[in-house]
């Protein structure tokens, strides 16, 4: 299973509507999601994201195999380029039999996820990109990829 990476703003209500269409099916008790909306903050217009998708698919095998040995599944899509305010940039999903499990990794998958995923973030300002320092945590041995 891949990340699904969409150009600009995501539909989420679509995408959510797609996925549970999909897996409702599937004998699992919990469908448990989280969206990450775009905040009016220090005066930006929005965010702009890069994203390393070889990098990035090797990051979600790993989570996809450590959430099967609980009998789950995640489900990830991303915005790349510019999202404005009040959009949504980020939505993942964790589907399982029981409610817990789905629960405990949601929250370990975001976490993780705005830590280690190779997603660069840029503040829009006056319609241009400003790479956003503060909030973005490089990944070990990314060379030039800082």
């Amino acid at each position: 299973m891949m990340p699904e990476i969409y150009e600009g703003a995501l539909e989420v209500e679509s995408i959510l509507a797609r996925w549970y269409q999909i897996h409702r099916d599937q004998n699992f008790g919990a469908f448990i999601n989280f969206v990450g909306i775009v905040r009016d903050e220090d005066g930006i217009e929005g965010l702009s994201f890069d994203i390393y998708e070889p990098i990035l698919q090797n990051w979600f095998d790993a989570w996809q195999e450590r959430a099967a040995k609980q009998g789950a599944k995640l489900l990830m899509a991303h915005a790349k380029g510019d999202v404005l305010l009040h959009q949504s940039s980020y939505i993942s999903a964790v589907l399982s039999p029981k409610r817990r499990v789905a629960l405990e990794l949601i929250d370990q998958f975001v976490e993780d996820f705005k830590a280690n995923a190779p997603i660069w973030k840029y503040d829009l300002r006056g319609g241009e990109r400003h790479y956003a320092h503060d909030r973005s945590t490089p990944l070990p041995h990314s060379g030039i990829l800082q």
